[in-house]
C-alpha cells in the first residue's frame, strides 16, 4: 500500500511540474473599442504573460445609472476570472457586451 502511494504522488508531482504556466500574452496595455447601447465603449487591457492583469473602460457614452453596473462588474469579472467570455450585467446587456468584445479584441492583439 505505502509503494502504490509513493507511485500515485510521483506520478502527481511530474504531472504538475509539466504544467507551469505559459506565455500565452506579450505583456503590455492594449486598447480596442467595441459598439455599445450608445455608441463607441473603449477598453484598455493590461497583461502579463500569463494573466489578464486589468481592464478598465477608457471611454464611453453610455447611459449614467444604467450602465454603471456593468462598466464596474464586467472589467472586475473578467479579471478574477482571467477570461473574457464573464456574464452580462441584466439591465446594461449591450454595454456588457461592449466591454467583452472590446476586451477580446484587446487579447487578439496580445496573443503571441
Amino acid at each position: 500500500m505505502k509503494l502504490v502511494k509513493s507511485i500515485l504522488a510521483a506520478a502527481t508531482i511530474l504531472t504538475l511540474a509539466g504544467c507551469g504556466s505559459k506565455a500565452i500574452y506579450k505583456a503590455g496595455t492594449y486598447e480596442a473599442t467595441a459598439e455599445g447601447r450608445n455608441g463607441d465603449v473603449t477598453v484598455a487591457v493590461t497583461v502579463s504573460d500569463s494573466k489578464i492583469e486589468k481592464v478598465e473602460v477608457k471611454d464611453h457614452k453610455e447611459t449614467k445609472g444604467i450602465a454603471d453596473g456593468a462598466l464596474e462588474e464586467v472589467p472586475a469579472a473578467i479579471v478574477k476570472q482571467n477570461k473574457a467570455d464573464v456574464d452580462t450585467v441584466s439591465g446594461a446587456t449591450l454595454t456588457s457586451n461592449a466591454i467583452i468584445t472590446a476586451t477580446k479584441d484587446a487579447l487578439k492583439k496580445a496573443a503571441k
